[in-house]
């Protein structure tokens, strides 16, 4: 099938929607390859990591307070809170958690954030609906596998138009994932797309506000709530992705439809995804990295000042000024989007963390002056995962540095024991109380566990919060 053509009678039937709903009722754990197995609980040790981090940020604060007040039992866990609600919130308030400091993981080709709407969701089912830990981890790889090939789809049209694809693609992802984990059939998983489809949405405007955060919390709600709708027989319509009025052609004008189906089974979303070093829009990492190098080089050189810093030149691909390009932030969360104070902050600190992505951070007038001193150079031959800083000296003299592949990409990931690391630091930082350490021992080994919710339980804080 063609790029940009489909054929009516495909358009009308489903075929589409009806492949990907049968690959994901038909997969089975030993079809799995070891690789996707393994980056499946990489994906879960950087989940958890980013969830416990974010807490207790000021949006979960007012979310957990408003959510509260409609929550119909107490039966799951709050990711590093003593609170606890009914599965919805759950599902809602931990992909929150999981995506509000922008540290979460990333699928290179469409920019998705996958991993929050779908394991919020699947850990929220499994505290009242038993699975292992084996049950889990398919549920989840087949709901990445879905929300990603979703994403490839309209991309990159669809963010550009506005969509914020972690939101719209991700209700879909956690839609498929909790109907696998329920075990049901192919038509009803089709109705669970089309019960997803009826709840996708977010804005690109919201980025770097609290808002931001409601529709990744949706998604993951709204996909539990389509499965279960979609298992009580509530129907659907036959195309939701593919159809006249479909997600596709109504979010992207030339969907790519071959990407929904080509290589099922050979091709792995996962096998795309990355995880941040850094708390920031990925692309952003190689911009740090470079920042980095150069502040080592300006510290051990005592002909370089930071004071005497006349201009900073960013060259990179158009994405990153499309998406970064964003001066005079006012808070932590505007930041993380912002390559002026990225580069500022990090040039004048040497550091690059969650306390580098913070009001207080934002608030320094020294960095607000530096981060006026950015220009942007687009190059569109550039890939996404590059980036070249050049200062600019009072004097005339320049000094660059540029970076192939950012670390944590997928020439250069994270090894195991920097995800494991980073789970022990967000935890500290998200101030819960929670030990990293039986939950960093229980992820490695997730798929020989009986009972999945039980990792998620390591994770409730004791007392008040």
């Amino acid at each position: 099938m063609q790029a940009d053509s489909i054929d009516t009678r495909t358009m009308r039937n489903g075929a589409l929607t009806r492949t990907l709903a049968g690959f994901v009722a038909d997969t089975q754990w030993q079809d799995l390859p070891a690789a996707v197995r393994s980056e499946a609980k990489r994906a879960l040790v950087n989940y958890f990591a980013v969830a416990l981090a974010g807490s207790h940020d000021p949006t979960l604060d007012k979310a957990v307070s408003v959510y509260g007040r409609f929550r119909a039992d107490d039966n799951a866990t709050i990711v590093g809170r003593s609170e606890r609600t009914d599965m919805l919130n759950a599902a809602a308030l931990n992909a929150m958690s999981a995506n509000v400091y922008d540290f979460d993981d990333t699928h290179i080709a469409t920019i998705i954030h996958p991993t929050a709407p779908v394991a919020a969701a699947l850990f929220a089912l499994a505290e009242s609906h038993a699975m292992s830990g084996e049950a889990l981890l398919l549920a989840f790889v087949l709901g990445v596998e879905v929300e990603c090939r979703i994403g490839n789809a309209v991309s990159p049209e669809h963010y550009q138009r506005g969509w914020h694809i972690t939101s719209t693609c991700g209700v879909f992802g956690a839609a498929a994932a909790v109907a696998k984990a329920q075990g049901l059939d192919e038509n009803a998983i089709v109705w669970a797309l089309g019960n997803a489809s009826a709840q996708t949405g977010g804005l690109v405007e919201t980025l770097g506000t609290m808002s931001k955060s409601i529709s990744v919390g949706n998604a993951a709600r709204n996909g539990l709530l389509s499965a279960l709708l979609a298992e009580d027989g509530f129907s659907g319509p036959d195309a939701p992705l593919e159809g006249e009025r479909g997600f596709l052609r109504v979010t992207a004008s030339h969907p790519h439809w071959h990407a929904l189906t080509q290589a099922l089974g050979c091709e792995w979303a996962l096998l795309s995804n990355t995880y941040k070093p850094y708390p920031c829009g990925v692309v952003l990492n190689p911009v740090i990295d470079a920042c980095l190098d150069l502040r080592r080089i300006i510290s051990n050189d005592a002909r370089w000042s930071i004071d005497d810093i006349e201009q900073v030149e960013l060259t990179g691909h158009p994405l990153l000024r499309e998406r970064t390009d964003r001066p005079g932030v006012r808070t932590g969360r505007e930041s993380q989007v912002s390559a002026q104070h990225a580069v500022a902050v990090v040039l004048s600190r040497g550091k690059a963390g969650l306390e580098e992505f913070s009001d207080a951070a934002v608030a320094d007038p020294s960095l607000r002056a530096l981060a006026n001193r950015l220009r942007f150079v687009d190059d569109a031959s550039w890939p996404v995962e590059a980036a070249q800083v050049t200062i600019v000296l009072r004097s005339g003299e320049r000094l660059s540095h540029r970076v192939h592949a950012a670390r944590g990409s997928l020439a250069a990931p994270l090894a195991n024991v920097e995800l494991a690391d980073k789970l022990h630091r967000l935890t500290a930082y998200g101030r819960s109380g929670i030990d990293a350490q039986p939950l960093v021992e229980r992820l490695w080994k997730f798929e020989h566990e009986p009972d999945a919710a039980a990792v998620v339980r390591l994770t409730r804080a004791r007392g008040s919060n």
